[in-house]
């Protein structure tokens, strides 16, 4: 199996505001989506509760929760652990958050699959871990556009 954590990442680590993502990048969206579909993707019941239609189409939906036992949609254990352990040997898994999730996940990650965004929010209330022990494996940088309020880049890390 392998583990991926995905996210979009500021240059302070920031990742959400009041449950909800700070940066809004068309591109980003649909990486996160290329990546993802026909996968399992992993994430916390606030991040489930912040997605605008649910469960996501076209992938396994696993929700953490230790208060909730039904999501619609969705597979829910109560630990990390066990949610990895109903995952298949050749699955590609991908945490999708929130900071929390990321903390469990970064000990047994493969990958991170990082979106780097050339800004620092005035405000947020969610971080990324650090991931300075990581090492490049892959890099393509974006500049802004019209599209794009900053530049990005997709980083992917490994160990």
């Amino acid at each position: 199996m392998n583990i991926n954590i995905i996210a979009a990442v500021a240059k302070n680590r920031a990742i959400g505001l009041n449950n909800k993502l700070i940066y809004w990048l068309p591109n980003d969206l649909k990486r996160f989506k290329a990546l993802t579909t026909g996968h399992t993707i992993i994430m916390g019941r606030n991040t489930y509760l912040s997605l605008p239609k649910g469960a996501l189409p076209n992938r396994r939906n696993v929700v953490l929760s230790t208060t909730l036992s039904e999501v619609p949609g969705c597979d829910v254990y109560a630990s990390l652990d066990d949610a990895l352990k109903s995952c298949k040997a050749d699955e590609q898994v991908y945490i999708i958050g929130g900071a929390r999730v990321y903390e469990q996940a970064m000990a047994v990650a493969d990958r991170l699959c990082l979106t780097e965004v050339d800004d620092t929010p005035a405000e947020a209330d969610a971080f990324f871990p650090d991931y300075s022990q990581w090492h490049i494996a892959y890099q393509e940088f974006h500049p802004k556009d019209d599209r794009h309020d900053y530049a990005y880049a997709f980083v992917d890390y490994v160990r």
